[in-house]
């Protein structure tokens, strides 16, 4: 994703807008090896850290990276009890990015609801995905097909790692390989393609639907967004 620094930076200056510059305890949701976790330290480097995911693998390479400049937490978002592995103060922010469209439309909007109570008053939360504009759906498709081309077209060349040879590294890797069939019981195959990508008026609207009382787009790039809620 070439402007995916972009969207890390529109919600790290939207927590840096709600904290006032200072550091912030933060929640990353469904954090995966930790991308928005090292980009909060790097910004704000006496930020409280929690990270939550539950891929074996990922975890691993979330706990390398972070050791003990973060709490790592293995918790299922698919089960509303999540929130009880979470240490017991409020967040003033918590962030997410290309993670939640595995979860199916209902559990997203619970999941807004139940991210909801894990924040002060004031706090924010944010979430950047796939979310296409409802009224581009033409150029949405170019959008689409055109990043596709140049994507395949750096796999190729050998220029960057697909998402296939990624894992096809991990399951070579001699410390990964293990956690990597951990998370084929996990995440069977047939369980684990379906992605549900609605566009980002639907996140604006389950956001206020969750109790949030400002919700809005923060940042826009192609047919991807960042969506933010104000608790």
């Amino acid at each position: 994703m070439p402007d995916r620094e972009e969207r890390f930076a529109a919600m790290l200056t939207a927590v840096a807008a709600v904290t006032g510059g200072e550091p912030p305890r933060l929640l990353d949701l469904a954090g995966g090896t930790g991308t928005i976790s090292l980009r909060t330290l790097a910004r704000f480097p006496g930020a409280r850290l929690t990270l939550v995911d539950q891929d074996p693998v990922l975890l691993t390479i979330a706990g390398s990276s972070l050791r003990d400049r973060a709490t790592v937490v293995d918790a299922d978002l698919g089960d509303p009890g999540w929130r009880a592995k979470l240490p017991p103060e409020p967040f003033d922010a918590v962030l997410t990015a290309t993670a939640l469209h595995w979860l199916p439309a209902e559990r997203v909007a619970a999941l807004y609801a139940e991210v909801r109570e894990v924040l002060r008053p004031g706090g924010l939360f944010a979430n950047a995905d796939h979310m296409e504009d409802e009224g581009l759906p033409e150029l949405s498709r170019q959008l689409r097909d055109h990043g596709r081309a140049r994507r395949e077209a750096r796999y190729a060349t050998g220029a960057a790692t697909s998402w296939p040879q990624w894992w096809a590294l991990v399951a070579a890797d001699e410390q990964l390989a293990p956690k990597a069939a951990e998370r084929e019981r996990i995440y069977p195959s047939s369980d684990h393609n379906q992605e549900w990508i609605p566009p980002a008026t639907w996140h604006v609207d389950a956001l206020r639907t969750a109790g949030f009382r400002e919700a809005g787009i923060i940042w826009r790039g192609g047919t991807d967004a960042a969506v933010a809620g104000l608790r």
